[in-house]
């Protein structure tokens, strides 16, 4: 039976299906980042079940790109920023893309390190600069974890914080579930004014995360990486396992990974529907906490912060790889994972200091993933549909008319928003 080797050079025999699985799962931990909480809680909160199609229809969309970006991935054995480096012939074309990139990590890491920061203020009393930084810290410590240990460790110490994060964000729909009718009624697609237009923007900045994007694409070149170098022509002879067998065990892991984040995305807006809906100060993850602490119980309450927790710390590490990957990729500078930890801890740890609310920088920084979407989608859909890149393997003219659709569909939303938003409608 022939063998195959990963990024770390240890042996496993293709037959073990499990094998195969992971990199979906990492990079469905940036699916259930801090910045999703509060968007969703606050979308619960304040208009109910009304963007429950919102959470639905991100979740679908994520699918289709997710497995596009870990296609391009395990088609090239190379990622997202590494092809668009090489294609953007023009310096100043790359700095100007690595540099909206840049934005969006940037504000990726604010909501994961503000969101662990609040975590361990909940549960321990902590300042939040010292919850941040402590945030920060682990971090850097799973981050070794990835450098030394190789990826399969990494996606085995993220794939427990998953299990935590779920655990912790559904625990309370069994003590409190939803109305069934609420929950139907909205899957119907609408909209209640510009603050149901900003949280929708908001969740699906939180859902389709542009740096999960970038982050998939590499983490499937990392894992199914041969261990000796070879040209992209002979990936798959020096992988010992077909390509299309690896896109088949994909497509399960992107479909595991993604049902696992968008039951916990909408278990997270319908818990709060259910029991915050009208409840003052449930603005804010310090607020909803209160309410379920009151409401639901403490221990309702603690493990809601604790799945908090798990969910910044994991979340900050994928952030963190994606960000390094984009550098390396579009500036072809290699930054050690732990140096650029520490350089893009400082904005967040600024912003907590200077005593801005949590929460509202939270759902600000999911506003700014959204329009940094169609940067990253964009591209992935026209690369993958193109014979030159992809061979055989390339898009079907259905599938890149799904992911012209979703684009399309993410841009409109973000244009009404800023329309609404300059107009005061």
């Amino acid at each position: 039976m022939p063998k195959t080797l990963d990024a770390v050079g240890r042996r496993h025999a293709p037959g073990r299906a499990a094998w195969l699985l992971g990199p979906a799962m990492v990079a469905g931990v940036a699916y259930l980042d801090p910045g999703n909480v509060a968007s969703n809680m606050t979308a619960g909160a304040s208009f109910g079940y009304l963007l429950v199609w919102v959470v639905v229809l991100g979740n679908v969309m994520a699918w289709l790109i997710q497995y596009l970006s870990a296609k391009l991935g395990i088609v090239t054995g190379e990622s997202l920023p590494q092809i668009l480096g090489r294609r953007l012939h023009r310096r100043w074309a790359r700095r100007a893309y690595w540099l909206q990139a840049e934005l969006v990590a940037m504000a990726t890491d604010i909501a994961e390190v503000i969101g662990g920061a609040v975590a361990l203020n909940l549960l321990f009393g902590i300042p939040l600069v010292w919850g941040g930084a402590i945030t920060g810290i682990v971090s850097m410590l799973l981050l070794v974890v990835q450098s030394r240990r190789g990826a399969r460790a990494f996606e085995t110490v993220l794939i427990g914080l998953l299990l935590v994060i779920a655990v912790g964000f559904t625990f309370g729909l069994f003590f409190a579930p939803p109305d069934a009718g609420g929950v139907v009624g909205g899957l119907v697609p609408r909209f209640e004014g510009t603050n149901s237009v900003l949280l929708a923007a908001s969740i699906l900045g939180a859902t389709i995360m542009p740096h999960a994007i970038y982050a998939h694409s590499a983490l499937s070149r990392d894992r199914f990486a041969p261990a000796a170098p070879t040209a992209a022509s002979g990936l798959e002879h020096a992988r010992g396992i077909s390509t299309p067998r690896l896109l088949r065990a994909t497509r399960w892991d992107v479909t595991i990974a993604l049902a696992v984040a968008g039951t916990v995305n909408l278990a997270i807006l319908l818990l709060a529907a259910a029991n915050l809906a009208g409840v003052n100060g449930t603005d804010s993850l310090e607020g909803a906490y209160a309410a379920l602490r009151d409401g639901l119980g403490p221990l309702v309450a603690t493990m809601f912060a604790v799945g908090l927790l798990a969910s910044g710390l994991a979340s900050t590490s994928v952030g963190a790889y994606a960000g390094a990957e984009i550098m390396h990729g579009l500036l072809r500078v290699r930054v050690p994972l732990l140096a650029r930890r520490l350089v893009t801890l400082i904005p967040a740890l600024v912003i907590l200091a200077v005593g801005v609310d949590s929460t509202l920088a939270l759902v600000l920084s999911q506003v700014v993933l959204s329009f940094g979407i169609p940067f990253a989608l964009v591209p992935l859909v026209a690369l993958t549909a193109r014979r030159e890149v992809l061979g055989v393997h390339r898009n079907r003219v259905l599938t890149t008319a799904a992911g012209i659709a979703a684009a399309v569909f993410l841009i409109a939303l973000n244009a009404v928003l800023l329309w609404l938003v300059f107009t005061g409608g």
